[in-house]
């Protein structure tokens, strides 16, 4: 769609003042803060053109006009710049990361937080995917006569654990002995390599554990699904903050409903992972109860590698140069730590056997 440019610029006007304002806008106020140099006759005129358009709807109880998602999107893909965070913004994050830094799940909750408290919106975090990563150890710890932890370290320092029962007849030097075989076939292979086929390989010296190696298997293919990775949340009731869902209830517990769907949102959340961003608008979402409000997401990385995403849901008004601005600063400083706490062996226990 092609718009004049008085016609672009009075787009970016309206939204801009809807964005600060939550009050739909009229022509005189258009006129009188942004552009002046016209009557609030010729901006009307050029407001019933956008509404024509289908840029602008007049909500019923309003003389003023709001924009339409696809006004937005025009918006996001040919008028808004990112900029850059300030230096008071970008010290108080670094900030709160560098005081934060023990556990991994620790480092996605304190992104989740962060990032919330910062946007006033809703904060999704993806940890990272275990599927986009490689072993560095298998590890089982005796736990109590009869079970035993499986510890499986990865080279994204992540760490996963969990429960398993150990039939009688294997001690803890025989757990040792399945630690470091499991170790040294598995390591340096990804995630979706083990299986019941990888582990016969190791049953020529083993085979009466068969029945033990496939339940370990089934265990650790469970816990590391194909797209694995848990969804972290804060801030579900900063939607309250902002008049369209303060004064809405209905709508509001709509929303609120959708982020008890985790299994949707999980899914979401891994489809960003493949790109640097993402901003769906509106009608743009898959999930029904956010189709009145707006999804940005950034990847996280570490290295080159994209291991996981974050993002905020916020009502289509949302500010996106400023959320695009600090979704960017703090999947860096996220990629960042986790590349520390991997160099520093600090989530794989490096030294603590």
């Amino acid at each position: 769609m092609e718009l004049s440019p008085r016609k672009m610029r009075l787009l970016q006007a309206i939204i801009d003042d809807y964005i600060s304002t939550a009050v739909p806008v009229g022509s005189r106020t258009v006129s009188k803060k942004y552009m002046s140099e016209f009557s609030a006759a010729t901006i009307r005129n050029e407001m019933s053109d956008l509404e024509e358009l289908g840029l602008l709807e007049q909500p019923h109880t309003s003389a003023g006009r709001v924009p339409s998602d696809l006004a937005y999107r025009i918006y996001v893909d040919r008028i808004l710049r990112i900029g850059e965070l300030s230096a008071d913004e970008s010290l108080a994050i670094r900030r709160y990361f560098d005081s934060r830094m023990e556990e991994m799940e620790q480092v996605v909750k304190g992104a989740a937080k962060v990032l919330s408290d910062l946007t006033d919106y809703t904060s999704l975090v993806l940890s990272p995917q275990l599927a986009r990563t490689t072993i560095k150890r298998l590890q089982l710890v005796p736990v109590t006569r009869g079970t035993a932890l499986v510890v499986l370290v990865t080279d994204a320092a992540v760490v996963r654990d969990t429960i398993i029962r150990v039939p009688e007849g294997i001690g803890n030097d025989e757990l040792h002995g399945i630690s470091e075989a499991l170790t040294k076939r598995f390591e340096g292979r990804s995630i979706a390599e083990i299986s019941i086929a990888a582990m016969n390989e190791l049953l020529s010296d083993m085979a009466e554990h068969r029945k033990f190696f496939e339940e370990l298997t089934d265990t650790l293919t469970r816990s590391t699904a194909p797209e694995g990775g848990d969804v972290v949340m804060d801030g579900a009731y900063n939607i309250f903050h902002h008049p369209e869902y303060r004064n809405d209830m209905e709508k509001a517990q709509s929303f609120l409903m959708a982020l008890e769907t985790k299994d949707k949102l999980q899914e979401m959340m891994a489809r960003s992972t493949r790109w640097e961003f993402t901003i769906t608008i509106g009608k743009e979402n898959e999930i029904d109860a956010l189709r009145d409000m707006s999804v940005v997401t950034a990847s996280y990385k570490l290295g080159d590698r994209p291991m996981g995403s974050m993002g905020v849901i916020g009502p289509t008004r949302m500010d996106y140069g400023r959320v695009v601005r600090l979704l960017n600063f703090i999947s860096r400083s996220l990629g960042e730590v986790m590349s520390g706490m991997l160099s520093d062996g600090v989530a794989d226990g490096e030294g603590n056997e």
